[in-house]
């Protein structure tokens, strides 16, 4: 069981407060000059990056329609500003990463659209680079995960220009196998860097606070959303699928999205839901579901505010009505065990006497939810029952190895070849499992340096969690260093393809590894604050 060690006596508060002289009146000025240039900096700049990207917009307008008009207009202009403010790009990344799917397809569903998240997440890492470069900071953290992410790349690398290059000779008419390649390469590591990212984006304990108290709020919103989504097509406000014919009876479909979202299935005749929630697709959803258990877990359990502690707990409720209502039958089954192993492995389950009145509310209301509509757990019930009987998930895993490793080559068959959003660069083979997927791409080698980078990343997210000893930035760091694990190991279906896994999960593991160095520095300022010792500045690590 992994338990937080109670708190020593003889160790000073990691709350306590660093006092800090009265600032002079030049030093006053001197700040009131300094943030009025800052000020006449954005505003000079936003203005000449809005008339840009007016200019870009219209252009595009013209030739494209209004709708990629205006989405040009915003890509330009939130791209310009990323580049010139990295850190609040870096946020502006995790809200809007949760409803790129709702934006791209209320613009028009333009592929470049589909890649305007990107527009956030390469200024910002752009800005991590220069910041590091400048403070003389290591731009790889941490340096074990060096050399495993130099051999996977490397290994890649052979497969892109070996295979995809081989491929791209002799093209199939219609295919563009190095920019299948490329993709797939982009998929499989894009997001990698968020790992240093996170680290240098957190600077002290409040912004670890305010991190997963966000994170609570973009969670809430997007059940909101779902669920008005899901009570539009009850309702008959949305058709869904309910009208279609044969097999789209069946059928995710896009031209049924619903308010929110992308493609979706609402066949209530024949017990059929599927919903995208604020996602593109509805498995997305189903996996955000999961991650939001682990998240929601986090700051229901671990924040020192009361009333946050309560946002948590409903956020929970949310994720647990939305995984019934939702029809996704992974998150139906998941996200209910997450939450009894999270409260088993962090050691929470001693602490629950202090949630039993707002546990006991929010139990009351989720009772009184399914005794009023007991036809839904019923049906979603019956659905996981046939699906688990039609396909064992356990059979289906192997049944996918089996023929990964039947159609396997040295180098695999080409990066992008088995990768859902390189379709249409070239013909690709539909593999619902995560690691058959990468034996099919790269091959037997690449896989297993696949598995040794996130073996690496779970031993050096656990160590850095079982190092610290201030009871709450453990706590954040178990359930955390939970979700890492679980995210490595999985292999059904490839959440780490897409978002929002391949986000969450390199983001997070970034945030454990920085908690250790957070727990230090607070330290380091009580030691500062001590009449006898001699008051210092200390650094903060974090990018500006």
């Amino acid at each position: 069981m992994l338990k937080t060690k109670p708190k020593s006596k003889s160790q000073p508060s990691p709350s306590l407060a660093v006092e800090s002289p009265q600032p002079t009146l030049r030093q006053r000025l001197s700040q009131r000059r300094k943030a009025n240039r800052l000020r006449q900096e954005l505003v000079i700049f936003t203005i000449f990056a809005a008339l840009f990207a007016t200019v870009v917009g219209f252009v595009v307008g013209l030739a494209a329609g209004v709708r990629p008009g205006i989405g040009t207009f915003i890509g330009t202009l939130c791209t310009a500003l990323s580049f010139k403010y990295p850190r609040q790009a870096l946020w502006a990344f995790l809200i809007y990463m949760p409803l790129s799917g709702s934006v791209t397809y209320a613009l028009g569903s333009s592929p470049l659209l589909q890649l305007a998240k990107d527009g956030f997440y390469i200024p910002a890492l752009f800005g991590v680079i220069q910041y590091c470069r400048r403070e003389k900071l290591p731009v790889l953290i941490p340096r074990q995960m060096v050399a495993p992410v130099g051999i996977l790349l490397g290994l890649c690398l052979m497969t892109l220009l070996v295979v995809n290059g081989g491929q791209q000779l002799s093209p199939t008419p219609g295919e563009q196998p190095i920019l299948m390649g490329i993709l797939g390469l982009k998929v499989l590591m894009g997001y990698m860097p968020l790992v240093v990212c996170a680290y240098y984006l957190l600077r002290d304990r409040r912004d670890l606070l305010f991190l997963m108290r966000l994170t609570v709020i973009i969670i809430l919103t997007c059940c909101a959303l779902a669920f008005i989504q899901y009570v539009l097509l009850k309702t008959g406000y949305c058709a869904g699928t309910r009208f279609a014919q044969g097999p789209d009876l069946y059928r995710a479909s896009l031209n049924a999205r619903c308010f929110v979202g992308g493609s979706l299935l609402y066949t209530p005749q024949h017990n059929q839901i599927r919903l995208p929630g604020t996602f593109v697709a509805p498995w997305q959803w189903g996996w955000f579901l999961i991650s939001a258990a682990f998240l929601a877990f986090a700051t229901a359990f671990s924040d020192p505010r009361a009333q946050w502690r309560t946002t948590g707990l409903i956020s929970l409720a949310s994720v647990f009505i939305m995984a019934v209502l939702s029809g996704q039958r992974v998150a139906l089954i998941l996200v209910p065990s997450v939450f009894v192993t999270l409260l088993v492995l962090t050691g929470q389950v001693v602490n629950l006497r202090r949630f039993i009145p707002g546990a006991a509310i929010l139990g009351l209301v989720l009772g009184y939810a399914a005794l009023r509509n007991p036809d839904i757990l019923s049906r979603r019930f019956e659905s996981l029952q046939s699906r688990w009987e039609a396909s064992p998930p356990h059979l289906f895993i192997l049944e996918q190895f089996q023929w990964s490793l039947n159609h396997q080559n040295f180098l695999g068959n080409g990066l992008g070849r088995a990768t859902n959003a390189a379709r249409t660069l070239g013909d690709t083979e539909l593999i619902e499992t995560y690691y058959p997927k990468l034996l099919y791409e790269i091959g037997m080698l690449g896989t297993l340096a696949f598995l040794a980078l996130v073996t690496m990343l779970t031993a050096l997210t656990f160590l850095a969690y079982r190092s610290m000893r201030d009871r709450t930035l453990r706590s954040y760091g178990a359930a955390l260093w939970l979700f890492v694990l679980f995210i490595s190991y999985n292999t059904y279906y490839y959440p780490l393809d897409v978002d929002p896994v391949a986000v969450y999960y390199w983001f997070f593991a970034g945030v454990v590894l920085k908690l250790p160095e957070l727990e230090r520095q607070e330290r380091l300022e009580a030691a500062a604050a001590q009449p006898q010792a001699q008051r210092r500045r200390f650094k903060r690590l974090g990018f500006a």
